[in-house]
């Protein structure tokens, strides 16, 4: 399933690079506002921050919510307490665009993560050109040696590499590469299968000075508190706020997530 993804994600990159050409983009790209500052918004406090996504579907729940606004969902997010937001922009299993993301751009000003399956320059690029500040890298999905080259080109751009891991050695990977946005992911992108204890067994593993996520597995303000209590300082949550009313749920996962 992870090697179908990235190979979707890289051809409709190639198949947007048709019309809108390399030198095109990094020009778009350059011309934008300097990047927000993420490791800034999301450092460590008093309370969990929580990284709200736009999402409309997933490979393994399907659809979950329509979402014909993907702008003003966002504004709900910002205004209860999201720190950033991550928008999805893979298009054949998660029905989102780069157009999603541009319009997010345009109504809030906290940091944005393009989420998507990441594998050049070209992605990265256009990303930057729509209005990202963060950018996904999935261990699971990259050699090494193209975790450390698009990390350096991310930051290069002034942007932040949030690089997502789901075990031991791929947290090791990550921290070598001197990453200071790390998740880990309660799912599995090989089986969808979820441990929602996994982030506990793996962050005593991350140095201090690293902003920890945890991802995936956020159903409740319980889930949250779970997390909170592990070590999180940052809950990565989708599925729960799109399902439900967003802001009630956001305001409820910031009491939960309290030191």
């Amino acid at each position: 399933m992870l090697d179908e993804l990235f190979a979707g994600s890289i051809a409709d990159a190639l198949t947007r690079r048709e019309t809108a050409p390399l030198d095109k983009v990094e020009k778009a790209a350059l011309s934008q506002p300097s990047a927000i500052d993420a490791l800034e918004f999301l450092a460590p406090g008093s309370q969990i921050k929580v990284l709200a996504e736009v999402k409309r579907a997933s490979p393994s729940r399907g659809q979950m919510a329509e979402i014909p606004d993907p702008a003003a969902l966002a504004k709900i997010y910002a205004e209860n307490g999201a720190s950033a937001i991550s928008v999805l922009t893979e298009e054949r299993k998660f029905k989102g665009s780069l157009e999603d993301l541009v319009a997010v751009r345009a109504k809030v000003s906290v940091p944005l993560l393009r989420k998507d399956f990441i594998a050049n320059e070209y992605q990265i690029l256009e990303a930057r050109a729509a209005g990202a500040d963060i950018i996904l890298l999935i261990v699971a999905g990259l050699p090494q040696k193209d975790i450390e080259r698009l990390k350096h080109f991310t930051e290069e751009l002034g942007m932040t590499a949030f690089v997502e891991t789901h075990s031991e050695d791929e947290l090791k990977r990550a921290l070598d590469v001197d990453t200071k946005l790390v998740g880990i992911n309660a799912r599995d992108l090989s089986t969808f299968e979820t441990d929602r204890n996994l982030f506990g067994k793996l962050v005593h593993l991350i140095p201090s000075d690293v902003i920890k996520v945890a991802e995936s597995a956020v159903r409740n303000a319980d889930d949250v508190a779970h997390y909170r209590a592990a070590g999180a300082d940052v809950a990565l949550v989708g599925e729960a706020l799109v399902t439900n009313d967003p802001a009630a749920m956001l305001q409820s996962f910031l009491a939960a997530g309290k030191s």
